[in-house]
């Protein structure tokens, strides 16, 4: 049975053990480390190559976003999965964390088998983007368009990089948007999961992004999920 190993990076120390407990219950699951900041977490990632981060976004020293970028701008670390740990309705730097390369985020009210799942999803090359948690964020950031840190008008780039999607690729990206899976978009559009998975990575391409999660921010950005 392979075993995935997870750094936990949280200012608070009570968040950071209920994590660790929660994790460690699984027989899948290693705790391979904690971190209290940021940069921590980036020197912790580099000794100890763990397969996925759980990353909160407000902390001293280094804030989530920062050591994200630090972490994909790194040969060593970039290929490291990483969850966003975030509330939802307060942390205005989800978009900024996706876009500098987090695989997804999860609700610090998750219960144990959303965290399970993502945790396993993101070690095998996916992103956690449930429906309810892409949802609540696009939501959120949306209402939060006024507000340049978090959601600024498309840009001429975006628009042109929105315009190159054929109509079946823009058609996915909205449902990948909506948090479905390959195999749910397959069902929907009647198509294979391969072909799916063919117009998403046309789509990542054209979008210019290297994750999913990157994708539905790209979207956003572009007005694709407007309507």
């Amino acid at each position: 049975m392979s075993v995935v190993r997870v750094l936990v990076v949280d200012d608070q120390i009570m968040i950071r053990s209920g994590i660790r407990a929660l994790l460690e219950s699984a027989d899948d699951v290693d705790v391979v480390g904690e971190a209290g900041d940021g940069r921590t977490a980036v020197d912790m990632a580099r000794a100890l190559l763990p397969d996925v981060i759980l990353m909160d976004l407000r902390m001293p020293v280094l804030d989530g976003v920062g050591a994200i970028g630090r972490l994909r701008d790194d040969a060593t670390t970039a290929g490291i999965g990483i969850l966003v740990l975030t509330t939802f309705d307060t942390d205005e730097n989800v978009l900024a964390a996706l876009q500098a390369g987090a695989n997804g985020f999860l609700g610090k009210s998750s219960d144990h088998e959303e965290l399970m799942q993502a945790v396993r999803r993101v070690a095998a090359g996916g992103a956690s983007l449930s429906a309810v948690a892409t949802a609540t964020v696009v939501g959120h950031l949306a209402t939060t368009a006024s507000r340049p840190r978090t959601h600024e008008p498309a840009s001429p780039a975006d628009l042109r990089k929105a315009a190159s999607l054929t109509s079946r690729e823009r058609e996915v990206t909205v449902l990948v948007a909506q948090g479905l899976s390959n195999d749910a978009i397959a069902e929907r559009l009647f198509i294979s999961p391969m072909t799916v998975k063919t117009h998403v990575n046309r789509a990542m391409s054209k979008m210019h992004v290297r994750a999913r999660a990157q994708l539905v921010v790209a979207a956003l950005r572009a007005g694709l999920l407007d309507d």
